[in-house]
């Protein structure tokens, strides 16, 4: 049996964030009915929905029909948590806001996520992953020190700040409100997560140890024993030997005198990643990788999303599994690889008199 057998969530169909915690709590076994638009069209189109909406039941209502608001509003009388990710003020202007579905049940947590979150100057304004990370100082911190910042793709500010601490919030409620009978409103920004995933740079800045200038610092691309290098054949192996013995263990491999090239102070990082360039982009990547294979020095190839897929490790683990192939869900527990459940679709009526 999953974790979360026997809980129930209704999520209300978006994009980013949300779905991805619904997805999540789906995989660890809890009920989630993905109440979509009655027309069926989906935020994602064709692309993503076979992945991000696996394990749900898709359930079309009309948010503007009294009679199926009517029946949403028995559904939550049901649920264990309700998650949404729309602006602040929609669910309310729906009728469907937290003050109405508590009188509907008590017990219910009540999940929302945003960039801006609930409160503040900018909650009503619109934005996306990039503006919410480039307001918390997370994406200063990123990219090469000549050129603008880079986004880290979208996973720090929708996955990790956003969908993960929603349903981190989601959970805690859900065991508060089992003991207390009573629920909350989670409000999950992803400015206030992806601050609070910032912790150990905040730590490191007012310590002194962190510059705000990009690429100069130990975990950013500054330290050339912690950054990626071209190799010959144009693909790229990351390196990663920050302690002391794992970096001997690189300079080995990459045949340098430890006496002519000490890790530390930072002022000579300088000449050392030019050093390290130079070698590195004799071999192909693979080579490296081979090369490395078995030691401590912390170097691994880095892969393309179809070639993760093939490792031997990820294989071994069932790491991407399915067709189309998609990350099997984590964590695992006491070593059991779930398979993700099943997509089915429901009317309404069908979804309440499951629930009742």
């Amino acid at each position: 049996m999953k974790p979360l057998a026997g809980v129930r969530i209704i999520e209300f169909d978006g994009l980013g964030p949300v779905t991805f915690a619904g997805m999540v709590l789906a995989d660890l076994g809890a009920e989630v009915l993905r109440l979509t638009r009655a027309d069926g069209a989906s935020p994602f189109g064709d692309v993503g929905g076979a992945v991000l909406h696996r394990g749900r039941s898709a359930v079309p209502v009309d948010l503007k029909s009294p009679a199926d608001r009517a029946v949403v509003l028995d559904l939550i009388a049901c649920a264990d948590a309700v998650i949404e990710g729309f602006r602040p003020g929609v669910m309310e202007r729906l009728g469907l806001g937290p003050d109405i579905c508590a009188e509907a049940n008590p017990r219910l947590v009540f999940g929302r996520v945003t960039g801006w979150g609930q409160t503040g100057p900018l909650a009503d304004t619109v934005g996306h992953d990039i503006n919410y990370i480039a307001l918390t100082g997370a994406l200063h911190a990123m990219g090469e020190p000549d050129r603008p910042p880079r986004p880290p793709l979208n996973l720090v500010g929708d996955y990790g700040g956003g969908a993960m601490l929603l349903v981190t919030g989601v959970l805690a409620a859900i065991i508060e409100a089992r003991q207390t009978g009573r629920g909350r409103v989670v409000d999950a920004a992803m400015t206030d997560g992806v601050s609070l995933l910032s912790s150990l740079f905040h730590a490191l800045s007012a310590s002194g140890l962190w510059s705000a200038e990009r690429g100069t610092n130990l975990l950013d691309g500054g330290a050339p024993f912690y950054r990626c290098y071209a190799c010959a054949d144009g693909g790229f192996v990351a390196v990663g030997a920050l302690e002391p013995r794992f970096y001997a263990a690189l300079l080995q491999g990459l045949g340098i005198d430890p006496v002519e090239a000490p890790q530390f102070p930072p002022s000579g990082w300088h000449a050392l990643h030019a050093r390290f360039e130079a070698i590195f982009s004799t071999r192909g990547r693979d080579e490296w990788a081979n090369h490395f294979d078995g030691t401590e020095a912390c170097v691994t190839p880095v892969l393309t999303f179809a070639e993760a897929a093939d490792h031997p490790h990820n294989l071994n683990r069932s790491t991407v599994t399915g067709h189309p192939p998609q990350p099997s869900p984590a964590p695992r527990f006491d070593g059991q690889i779930w398979s993700p459940p099943s997509a089915t679709a429901l009317d309404l009526s069908a979804a309440l008199a499951r629930w009742r």
